[in-house]
């Protein structure tokens, strides 16, 4: 598979595609695989939690995460290497990004994937395959 086939979800386009964003159900539709960082999931839990629907945020990613495309990346000690470069890179360049968005552009270009993102500091990292969409 190349990084079309593997599509990795940030936090944003996760929350864009629960409100019924076309273009979010779109690419998942037409991705074989869709990847869930393990960081994207804890900024999920977060906001779930600060929240007033927690049980149904809950159940609507579990039905998510059970779907048969769908997989979570964990942490793993390939994810830490690229997160060191990418950290080093954005710090050289004066470019700092949050720190989670630097854990899952390392998920992304670990598992060789796509991210779809509506974030724009992605933008800053190089070598990052993703697609930035605009909030409507």
């Amino acid at each position: 598979m190349n990084s079309t086939d593997r599509l990795v979800l940030d936090t944003s386009a996760y929350s864009h595609l629960r409100i019924g964003h076309p273009q979010v159900i779109d690419y998942v539709a037409d991705a074989p695989v869709v990847i869930m960082p393990v960081t994207v999931l804890g900024e999920l839990e977060a906001g779930f939690e600060l929240g007033s629907r927690v049980q149904e945020n809950h159940h609507a990613l579990a039905d998510f995460l059970n779907e048969p495309f769908v997989s979570v990346l964990d942490v793993t000690s390939e994810t830490v290497r690229h997160y060191a470069r990418i950290f080093v890179a954005l710090r050289r360049a004066g470019t700092p990004i949050p720190m989670n968005d630097v854990w899952i552009a390392a998920a992304a270009m670990e598992c060789r994937g796509c991210l779809l993102t509506f974030d724009s500091d992605y933008r800053h990292v190089a070598e990052l395959d993703y697609t930035l969409l605009d909030a409507p």
